[in-house]
């Protein structure tokens, strides 16, 4: 079926053009049923006038606001289809077209500052949390940014969006929502935006337990001057399990400290060890760093064996996803005094109050804040904001979420 589709408010950002100004191919007319109007359509019809920077032959997406003129826009059906209403373009390869309205919901009033400048069709909406006020219907929503750390009751708001095109998280993470996203909808994640963050935490909680200093700060509300020896970072062996932008951030941060690094991933590459040979490795690491994602592969991923695979005295940091790690399994062990721990995840989460991993001497709990710094927002308004430019210019998504991953 061709239609025309005509409005006053369109903006097209074209792709290429070609030399008698046809959106590329033969022209599209109405077909049987007449045609299908945008919301915002008037009784004017509108020509779409744009110019095209090239470099190097590529479209570099310069356009121009749309000028009333008498005749009609006469679009390819190919080029949008048309949700609740609503025109949406769907991006073909090698395309850079794309038509209407998208409105935009986000979870934090400084987001609307922080995307950078977004064509002039683009509506940024706040909605900061489940059982919040909506800002509009749902329904008219087309990318959806939730909440930083996402619950099921949130997930399923999704479902309740029918134009929903685009999920896209401000967590690196996105173990809540894969499996759970309505089908046609493409999910991103926030890889990059916690790579300084959680990199920072790792190596904080590393220094903090080796050089004894929850036991410094409690003697402190104690007013007693506990002085002691404490362990040292240098000279460890340091097994970091997830070599992906995190690990290797982290990788980074702990080699001026002078120690052995060994890095694991799913699959091995150069300089990176495969998932499959952590039993040869555990017995030779003083220090396991998790920074893995939470996937069927990963749940429970330290177990009993895995923890009795590693030396006596070694230290297990968790800054991936609290289900890594067999709760039952590290308090045993952990328990015993053979191990130690630092986390900043747990399972369940929060860990109840009641939990003994709390009270170990051997353990160092923080409440999952390795990516919440105050430079959260304007990274992860960044990578929002270049999204919208990608989806606007028809360009490829970064940091799709697929197998988990």
């Amino acid at each position: 079926m061709v239609t025309t589709l005509t409005s006053s408010e369109l903006l097209l950002e074209l792709g290429d053009v070609d030399g008698v100004g046809n959106l590329g191919g033969e022209p599209a007319w109405s077909g049987g049923g007449g045609p299908k109007l945008h919301p915002a359509a008037n009784a004017t019809a509108v020509r779409l006038a744009a110019t095209v920077r090239r470099r190097g032959g590529r479209s570099r997406g310069a356009v121009t606001r749309p000028r009333v003129a008498a005749g009609p826009v006469r679009i390819a059906p190919a080029m949008y289809e048309t949700e609740s209403g609503r025109p949406w373009w769907v991006p073909q390869a090698g395309s850079g077209y794309r038509v209407g309205p998208m409105k935009v919901w986000i979870p934090h009033e400084a987001g609307l500052s922080l995307t950078g400048d977004l064509p002039a069709d683009v509506q940024l909406e706040v909605y900061p949390a489940h059982g919040a006020p909506r800002p509009s219907d749902p329904a008219t929503v087309d990318v959806w940014v939730p909440p930083f750390l996402a619950n099921p009751d949130v997930v399923a708001i999704a479902h309740g969006m029918p134009a929903l095109r685009l999920i896209q998280l401000l967590s690196a993470g996105a173990d809540v929502w894969v499996g759970h996203v309505p089908e046609g909808v493409t999910l991103c994640d926030a890889q990059g935006v916690h790579d300084s963050s959680t990199s920072e935490w790792t190596v904080t909680a590393i220094l903090a337990y080796l050089r004894n200093f929850p036991a410094f700060a409690r003697a402190q509300e104690r007013r007693e001057w506990a002085s002691t020896q404490t362990d040292e970072l240098a000279g460890k062996r340091v097994l970091i399990v997830g070599a992906g932008a995190v690990g290797m951030a982290t990788a980074r941060r702990l080699e001026p400290f002078e120690v052995t690094l060994t890095l694991v991933a799913r699959r091995p590459r150069p300089g990176v060890h495969g998932i499959d040979e952590l039993p040869a490795l555990l017995p030779h690491a003083d220090i396991v760093v998790l920074l893995v994602p939470l996937t069927p592969a990963t749940r429970h991923l330290v177990d009993a064996d895995f923890l009795a695979a590693m030396p006596d005295g070694a230290l297990l940091v968790n800054g991936a996803r609290g289900p890594v790690v067999d709760t039952d399994a590290l308090t045993a062990e952990v328990g015993k005094g053979r191990l130690a721990a630092a986390l900043d995840v747990t399972s369940p989460e929060p860990l109840p109050t009641d939990h003994p991993l709390w009270t170990m001497p051997n353990v160092l709990i923080t409440p999952h804040v390795g990516g919440s710094v105050r430079g959260l927002l304007p990274r992860a308004y960044a990578l929002v904001g270049a999204q919208l430019r990608r989806l606007c210019a028809g360009e490829p998504l970064e940091n799709v979420v697929t197998d988990g991953y």
